[in-house]
């Protein structure tokens, strides 16, 4: 139906009158009719689906603390995009915990799975929102949304409190997000409604016109579609009349306060003039400070933190905005975002002592391909070692406190993961009673169902296999090209059937002088896979170190 607003479409199909958006957070059947409508709209445009599978999978693998660290870092690890801005995010001065965090494993660790999971929901939320003609508006109400969510987390009472006071207040605005994004010309329609001179009207008067629905209950209605968590979607709904002479008992109404104060302070930032701003946060300060508990000196404590917070996460998103734009406006125009700083963490001047100075030619048992470009090699090599480095300290770092071996072996595996962009690496260890190496765990796509076909006899009667082999010679193997006669030979029949990669590099972990384990790790293109000296000298490091781990634990 071209040329009709989202309303006049609905107003063919079936009589819908405009109705305000209570604080209950039951939809009425008319609301579900054309909240169905609307999803109907969004799912036939863009990148809908693909936003809702990521948003599914994200909340889904952190929806609870008992979830395996080794899950979802896997899941992260899948969208290279997301797992180097999250790292950047996880390193800014919001989420700061101290030293350098360089791996995701290492990051769900001290940072908690709501804490991830959080993070990602922000990530992929603003990835889904780029490369649009209205991109500015949508960078404008992101960062608004984020300037709620950092004042909100200062207004917590605790880690855990912030957290969820963060995440609450930046979705609070996801119906308006989402209108931008899927319905440009109707979130248009609205805003002139709200802004007329003449006669303007509330937000949600307007978005109900217009749309047929909420805001409020949009989102709501997206949020429940995807199964966002409780305290979310009440989050989403604001909590209506005067705010109370004090706290709430409810954890979940005083945090629906928080976030409401919140997001009305950052509107207050986003749309006020620079000489004004300060006198309108006194004024919802005066407001709200009884509700959220905490002194007027406290609340313009917090809000003063998340505005020099906001700039160390824009920067870490990679949000560039325009230097006219509002969003600048709520930066104070202080800092230039046109370039994002450097990637990735930084590294301890000290890392060189780590890395072991000796380096032996690796057998390798085919010929290696063409090497590419001098320049374009480099250039790969150094962000290679740039990744190997991060981790080693980071794995250093988690080395000195009381550390859980399983979380060192993952961060091991998770580092030479990214930095070679291995199709999938598993880690072995023998199990003593077969005296056996056998699969133990993994990262990749598929490798869950894969692990537990590794099987590495050490002791055989007959020819060992080419692991085996390896295995007893104690020599790190790189295989460029597995088709090869004589290696076919020496692969046993469980590899061949289960993983049959063309290009492999096995490095043996030995406690004095017997193996105990092993790294596999493998890539689908034949010859993917040249290693210089730096590069294979940073991974030995990351097998040694995981020999360490084995007799610190010990």
């Amino acid at each position: 139906m071209p040329g009709l607003t989202l309303a006049q479409q609905l107003t063919q199909q079936e009589t819908l009158p405009a109705t305000q958006t209570s604080d209950a957070t039951t939809p009425s059947g008319k609301q579900n009719s054309t909240l169905d409508f609307l999803l109907r709209r969004m799912r036939n445009k863009g990148d809908f689906p693909a936003l809702s599978e990521s948003i599914g999978r994200i909340q889904s693998m952190a929806s609870s603390e008992k979830e395996s660290i080794n899950s979802v870092t896997n899941e992260i690890l899948k969208d290279v995009a997301l797992t180097n801005k999250l790292l950047r995010l996880v390193n800014s001065a919001h989420y700061a915990r101290g030293s350098s965090v360089g791996t995701v494993s290492r990051a769900v660790t001290l940072v908690g799975f709501n804490g991830i999971r959080n993070m990602a929901l922000s990530l992929v939320l603003l990835e889904h929102m780029q490369d649009k003609a209205n991109a500015h508006l949508l960078k404008e109400e992101f960062l608004r949304a984020l300037m709620a969510g950092a004042i909100a987390a200062e207004l917590g009472g605790s880690q855990a409190e912030g957290e969820e006071a963060f995440i609450g207040a930046l979705f609070q605005s996801l119906g308006r997000m989402l209108s931008q994004f899927y319905f440009p010309e109707e979130a248009l329609a609205i805003h002139d409604q709200v802004s007329d001179p003449c006669g303007p009207i509330s937000e949600d008067a307007a978005s109900t016109r217009v749309l047929g629905l909420s805001y409020e209950a949009l989102g709501l209605g997206i949020s429940r579609a995807w199964s966002l968590p409780e305290s979310i979607q009440r989050c989403i709904i604001k909590p209506s009349g005067d705010p109370p002479n004090q706290p709430p008992k409810d954890p979940l109404l005083r945090l629906r306060w928080n976030t409401r104060a919140a997001n009305d302070m950052a509107d207050a930032m986003l749309h006020s003039e620079a000489q004004v701003v300060d006198a309108r946060l006194a004024k919802l300060t005066k407001t709200y400070y009884r509700a959220l508990g905490i002194s007027t000196e406290q609340v313009q404590a917090a809000t003063a933190a998340a505005r020099k917070k906001l700039v160390e996460l824009a920067q870490a998103m990679d949000i560039t905005v325009r230097a006219d734009s509002l969003a600048a406006h709520l930066l104070n125009q202080q800092v230039h975002l046109a370039v994002a700083g450097q990637a990735g963490p930084g590294r301890n001047q000290d890392i060189d002592t780590i890395i072991s100075n000796e380096f032996h030619a690796m057998p390798v048992l085919s010929a290696q391909p063409a090497t590419m470009a001098a320049a374009t090699q480099a250039s790969v090599s150094g962000q290679r070692s740039q990744t190997l480095v991060a981790g080693v300290q980071d794995i250093t770092n988690a080395m000195v406190e009381d550390f859980n071996l399983s979380d060192v072996l993952r961060m091991i595996l998770e580092t030479m993961f990214r930095a070679l962009e291995f199709d999938r690496i598993v880690f072995c260890m023998r199990d003593p009673k077969t005296d056996t190496l056998t699969g133990r765990f993994g990262l990749g796509n598929g490798v869950e169902s894969l692990v537990n076909q590794f099987h590495v006899p050490l002791h055989t009667t007959g020819t060992p296999d080419l692991f085996a082999t390896i295995c007893s010679k104690a020599a790190d193997t790189l295989i460029s090209d597995a088709s090869d006669p004589r290696i076919q030979q020496r692969l046993p029949a469980w590899y061949s059937q289960s993983y049959n990669a063309p290009t492999f590099l096995i490095l043996p972990l030995l406690l004095k002088g017997k193996s105990f384990g092993l790294i596999y790790a493998d890539k689908a293109q034949k010859g993917g896979l040249e290693l210089d000296e730096k590069e294979l000298s940073l991974l030995r490091t990351l097998r040694n170190q995981a020999v360490m781990a084995f007799k610190q634990s010990a």
